[in-house]
C-alpha cells in the first residue's frame, strides 16, 4: 500500500524510469466500471459537502437556540446534526462497498491475467527469475493495488473536496481568522513532514532487516535448509547470524517507535497549538471583528478538519508515484513476450500414432555462435524406442525438450505424425507427449490429488490402475491413509524411487502416445532403478519412447540408439550395430561403469 511520507521512494522512481506507465493504460483497467467509479466519486463529494453543515448547525445552537431558549430551533439543529452524521456514515458504507468491489474486480482481472501470461513463458524465464519475485508481484503488488482504488484514489477525491469546501466555509464564517490560518498552517505542515521523513528512514531500515530475517528463516528452517545445515555443520554459524540480525532489529524497533512517538507528539502540538492561536486572535479587539462564540467554535471545528486532508493533498505526488510503480511492476510482467505460444490456427491429432521426426534441427540458447544442436536428423517410428546417449553437455536434454516444446527449434522442425509441433496447441501437445524427468515434483496435497493433477476428471479406479501399472500401488496401500496420505513439502516423505513411480503413474493417467524419459533413473540406486525401470517398461509398451540414458545398461534393448557429441548426432543404430562399429558408443559401452564421462 502506498505510504505517503513526504517524498517518493527511490525504488519507485527507479521502477518507473525503467518501465514507464501511461496513465491512460491504468485508467483503461477501470473503463468497464466507469459508472461505479463515477458513483463513488459523487458519493465522496456529497459526503464531504453534507459534513460541512455540522459547524453551521453548532453555531446556530450556540448563538441562537441556547441564548433565546428556542426549543424548536434547538431540536431542529440537533436533529440536523444527527441527520448529517447518519447520512455521511451511510454514504461512507456505500462508497466503501462500491470502491472495494471495483478494486477487487480489477485486482482479480490483473491477477488472473498475470498468472496465465506467466504460465505461457518459457523455462528460460523461470531459470533467470527468482521464484520469490514472481510470487511477490502476483500477491503483494497486485494486492497493494487495491489501495489505489479504496485508499489513494478515494482519499485524493475526498481530501480535495474537503479542503475546498472547508476553505470556503471558513471564509464564510470569518475571513480574518482564515487569513490567520494561511500564516499558521505552513510552518505546522513543514514541521510535521520533517518528522514524517525521519520516521520513514527508520521504518525502511527496519523493513530491510525484517526481510533479511525472513530470508534467514526460510533458508535455515526449510527441509532442504535444515538438511544442508546439518550435513555441513553450519547450525552454530546460522544461529549467530540470526542473533545479529535480531539484535539489529531491537535497536531499529526502538528507533521506529520513538520516531512514531515524535510524529504523534508533533501532531498533538499542532492540533493543540492552532486552535489556541485562533482563540487568542479571536479575543483581541483588533482581530476579533465582533466574532460570536458560536462562530469561533464552528471555525475551530472546521480548522481541525482541514489539516489532515491538506497533508494528504501535499503527498499526492508520493501517492501517485507509489501507485504507478505498482502498476509498472505488474505491467512489466504482462508485457513480457511469449516465446512459445499457441498457433493462431492450431491443428489436431485426433488419432495420434506417435511417429516423431527431427528434420535438420538446430537450436541455440540466445547466442547463434554457440549452438546447442546442429543439423540433427532423426526418425522415431510410431511405437519404437529411441535412446539418446552422449557426454554431459552433448545436447541430449535439449533435444528431448524440443519434442515436448519446452523449447522451440531455431532451425529445422520437429514433427509428430507429419505435423510440426509448433502447429499444435500446447494443450494438444501435452495430451500427445508425456515427460518423466529425474527431478520429480509433487504438490503439497494428497497422493490422490497429485495423480489427478494430470487428469482432473480421473476416477478413483483409473488412479489405482495407473498406480498398479507404475508398480507403486502396494506402497500407497501400505500407508495408514492410503491414497489420501498427504505428500508433504516436495514429497520428502517418499524415497526417490517412490516419487519417480508416482510421477510415472501420473503420466500414465494422461495416456500419451509419445513418452520422453529424461534420465528418469539416473539418481537411483541399482535396486530401486530396477523397480522403476520395470515401471518404465510398462509405461513404454506400445508407445513411442525417447529415452535419455545415464546408464547404458538401460538402453541396450532400444530400437535405435543415437550418440550425440557437441550437439551433433555422430552415430546411430542398435546396440549390437554400434558396438560392432567400434566407435564412440563402443568406447562408452566398454568403460568400467558404462556411464558417459
Amino acid at each position: 500500500m502506498p505510504r505517503p511520507e513526504g517524498r517518493p521512494d527511490p525504488a519507485d522512481k527507479t521502477q518507473l524510469e525503467r518501465n514507464p506507465v501511461r496513465l491512460r493504460r491504468v485508467l483503461s483497467l477501470f473503463r468497464p466500471y466507469r459508472l461505479q467509479v463515477g458513483v463513488v466519486m459523487a458519493l465522496i463529494v456529497a459526503s464531504s459537502a453534507i459534513a460541512l453543515a455540522t459547524p453551521f448547525l453548532v453555531r446556530t445552537v450556540i448563538d441562537d437556540a441556547l441564548p433565546q431558549q428556542d426549543v424548536r430551533l434547538l431540536a431542529w439543529a440537533v436533529a440536523g446534526m444527527v441527520g448529517v452524521a447518519a447520512a455521511t456514515s451511510l454514504l461512507g458504507v456505500v462508497q466503501t462497498w462500491m470502491s472495494t468491489t471495483v478494486g477487487q474486480r480489477v485486482m482479480h482481472g490483473l491477477r488472473t491475467s498475470v498468472f496465465s501470461h506467466l504460465q505461457r513463458q518459457s523455462l528460460g524465464f523461470f531459470t533467470r527469475t527468482r521464484g520469490g519475485e514472481v510470487q511477490s508481484r502476483l500477491t503483494n503488488d497486485i494486492g497493494s493495488m487495491q489501495s489505489v482504488v479504496t485508499s489513494t484514489a478515494t482519499s485524493l477525491a475526498s481530501n480535495a473536496t474537503t479542503v475546498v469546501g472547508t476553505a470556503v466555509a471558513m471564509a464564510a464564517l470569518s475571513w480574518r481568522l482564515s487569513l490567520l490560518s494561511l500564516v499558521v498552517l505552513p510552518p505546522a505542515i513543514w514541521l510535521t513532514r520533517r518528522v514524517a521523513l525521519m520516521r520513514r528512514e527508520v521504518t525502511a531500515a527496519r523493513q530491510r532487516r525484517m526481510a533479511d530475517m525472513q530470508t534467514q528463516v526460510e533458508e535455515g528452517l526449510s527441509i532442504s535448509g535444515v538438511q544442508l545445515g546439518k550435513t555441513l555443520g553450519t547450525g552454530p554459524a546460522q544461529s549467530a547470524r540470526f542473533a545479529d540480525t535480531s539484535a539489529d532489529l531491537v535497536a531499529l524497533e526502538v528507533r521506529s517507535q520513538l520516531a512514531g512517538r515524535w510524529r504523534m507528539a508533533t501532531m498533538s502540538i499542532v492540533f493543540a497549538g492552532i486552535p489556541a492561536l485562533i482563540y487568542l486572535f479571536a479575543g483581541l479587539p483588533a482581530t476579533s471583528g465582533g466574532m460570536t462564540i458560536g462562530t469561533l467554535v464552528a471555525f475551530t471545528a472546521l480548522q481541525g478538519t482541514l489539516f489532515r486532508p491538506l497533508m494528504g493533498l501535499l503527498d499526492v505526488g508520493v501517492q501517485l508515484t507509489s501507485s504507478m510503480a505498482l502498476f509498472s511492476r505488474v505491467f512489466e510482467y504482462l508485457d513480457l513476450p511469449v516465446d512459445i505460444a499457441d498457433p493462431e490456427t492450431p491443428q489436431t491429432l485426433a488419432a495420434a500414432r506417435g511417429e516423431v521426426r527431427l528434420e535438420h534441427v538446430g537450436f541455440h540458447y540466445g547466442d547463434p555462435g554457440r549452438p546447442a544442436l546442429t543439423d540433427v536428423d532423426l526418425v522415431v517410428p510410431a511405437g519404437s524406442t529411441l535412446a539418446l546417449v552422449g557426454e554431459t553437455g552433448s545436447g541430449k536434454t535439449t533435444l528431448a525438450s524440443l519434442v515436448s516444446r519446452l523449447n522451440d527449434v531455431t532451425a529445422g522442425r520437429v514433427t509428430i505424425d507429419g505435423v510440426d509441433v509448433r502447429d499444435l496447441s500446447l494443450a494438444e501437445l501435452a495430451r500427445v507427449v508425456g515427460v518423466v524427468s529425474q527431478e520429480t515434483y509433487l504438490l503439497h496435497t494428497t497422493i490422490r490429488e497429485n495423480l489427478r493433477y494430470a487428469k482432473p476428471d480421473a476416477t478413483d479406479a483409473e488412479i489405482e490402475d495407473a498406480a498398479r501399472r507404475a508398480q507403486v500401488h502396494a506402497v500407497i496401500a501400505a500407508l495408514p491413509d492410503g491414497y489420501d496420505t498427504l505428500v508433504g513439502a516436495r514429497g520428502h516423505r517418499f524415497s526417490g524411487g517412490e516419487k519417480q513411480r508416482l510421477a510415472i503413474a501420473r503420466t500414465l493417467l494422461r495416456d500419451p502416445r509419445v513418452l520422453v524419459l529424461d534420465e528418469a533413473t539416473s539418481a537411483l540406486d541399482n535396486e530401486t532403478e530396477r523397480a522403476v525401470q520395470a515401471a518404465l517398461d510398462e509405461v513404454a509398451r506400445g508407445r513411442t519412447t525417447i529415452t535419455i540414458a545415464h546408464r547404458l545398461s538401460t538402453v541396450r534393448d532400444a530400437d535405435t540408439i543415437a550418440v550425440l557429441a557437441h550437439g551433433r548426432v555422430v552415430e546411430q543404430g542398435s546396440h549390437d550395430e554400434l558396438v560392432a562399429h567400434g566407435g564412440r558408443y563402443a568406447a562408452l559401452a566398454g568403460s568400467p561403469v558404462g556411464v558417459p564421462a
